[in-house]
């Protein structure tokens, strides 16, 4: 049950609302937006609010901008792109404060939106600075503040923390989803419960690592942090991305999930094959490497005896992707799953493809979403964080044939270890 005050339980008729998002969107070269997604998901905030007659002033931040004069980091095609959506023109202001700013938004009438210019370009905004924080209040007119950038509340910034000091603060619609959503995936969840984990580092991702091991019935390793896995149990991953300083911390957790195996149904999964090349190309050339039940060499190499490197990686070979007797595994367990968590993407899939649309190091992340989907019957709860995760789901423009997908990457790995979220702890409570 979500605790803090959203906006429905305040009177928001006729007020000056200061809405804080996170539109911190993809975009290419060209400054064109390549996903919409989080956009998208502040829609029903910024309806409830214009239903009410609010003067709505929209704030947030884009990428990490060098200055005022990084137009890179421009908010204006996202105030383009809200306009298209919401079918009517959304006033863009050049600066979040200031005389200028001030008076357009005083002249606001009952359900107009604007946005106002990214909050980073003042370095006072990921500083907590409340003087900073104080005049966005004052040049907006505000007289409420609605924290629905999930994205972002897991930091202490002028926008998230230092704001509510000034202004009642109250959530909005998709913050609300978002901790409810996922809090109670994490407290209450309908079983079997399956935790797949992927990404580059154990170390990002080590508390949550042991949070599922303690709660979850299958936890599945994947991505890049899986190399430190499988060479911490001896195995040989030649030039594959691995962190050796997380050796230990890996045989321990591999120790841990073997002493739970022992205490009550439950499997820890590694991968028993994956994609290998030489280099992280579209052009690379690919092989199946089976280091663990040898079936895919043994097929291969039929009649004839099965060559040692069939099974190896090869010294100067990187492993790229789970293979596809891990993926049919993984895919397979989720047949008896009701709740999946997915944080991490199986491999390299910024790695774009010759032939379609999935790269050639995206197979097994492939294998897995089929899964999710229920393409082999059954399809469990699943919930998605992650910015790789999320971002190449966005690609493959899947997000809305997932019951969740989360616009938080950090938030919601830190919501998911029980961490307290400034931006949330910030906000009135409920009475």
């Amino acid at each position: 049950m979500f605790t803090k005050q959203t906006i429905n339980d305040v009177d928001l008729r006729g007020k000056f609302v200061l809405l804080r998002a996170d539109y911190n969107v993809p975009l290419d070269k060209d400054g064109n937006i390549t996903s919409d997604y989080r956009i998208k998901q502040s829609l029903p905030t910024i309806m409830a609010l214009k239903d009410a007659g609010c003067k709505i002033v929209i704030c947030s931040h884009l990428g990490r901008p060098t200055g005022p004069d990084d137009k890179s980091c421009s908010l204006k095609p996202i105030a383009k792109r809200l306009s298209e959506l919401l079918g009517e023109e959304v006033m863009f202001l050049p600066d979040c404060v200031g005389d200028a700013t001030k008076q357009a938004t005083a002249g606001l009438q009952n359900g107009q939106v604007a946005l106002v210019q990214n909050l980073r370009y003042y370095k006072e905004e990921e500083q907590n600075n409340e003087d900073f924080a104080r005049v966005l209040v004052q040049d907006t007119n505000a007289e409420l503040f609605v924290q629905d950038g999930f994205g972002v509340v897991h930091r202490a910034h002028a926008s998230t923390d230092a704001i509510t000091h000034f202004l009642p603060a109250v959530s909005g619609l998709l913050l609300e989803r978002e901790v409810d959503t996922i809090t109670n995936v994490m407290s209450n969840p309908d079983r079997p419960l399956m935790a797949i984990i992927g990404g580059a580092k154990i170390a990002d991702k080590i508390e949550i690592i042991h949070i599922f091991l303690d709660i979850a019935d299958v936890v599945v390793i994947g991505g890049a942090m899986a190399n430190t896995f499988l060479l911490a149990q001896g195995i040989k991953v030649g030039d594959s991305l691995v962190d050796k300083d997380d050796l230990f911390t890996a045989k321990e957790i591999i120790q841990k999930a073997q002493k739970i195996a022992t205490e009550r149904p439950f499997t820890f999964y590694l991968p028993q094959d994956g994609v290998v090349a030489t280099d992280i190309s579209k052009t690379a050339k690919t092989r199946i490497v089976d280091w663990d039940a040898h079936v895919i060499a043994d097929i291969e190499a039929y009649p004839k005896a099965v060559k040692a490197e069939a099974s190896k990686v090869a010294p100067h070979e990187k492993i790229l992707d789970i293979g596809p007797f891990s993926g049919a595994f993984i895919a397979g367990a989720m047949q008896l799953c009701k709740t999946v968590v997915w944080n991490g993407t199986m491999g390299v899939t910024e790695t774009v493809g010759l032939q379609g649309p999935v790269g050639p190091f995206a197979h097994g992340t492939e294998l897995v979403i089929d899964g999710l989907l229920g393409s082999h019957g059954n399809k469990p709860f699943s919930v998605l964080g992650g910015g790789d995760t999320t971002a190449y789901i966005e690609e493959r423009k899947l997000t809305d044939m997932f019951r969740h997908v989360s616009t938080g990457g950090g938030a919601s790995l830190e919501l998911m270890a029980g961490k307290i979220l400034p931006g949330v702890a910030s906000l009135l409570d409920k009475d």
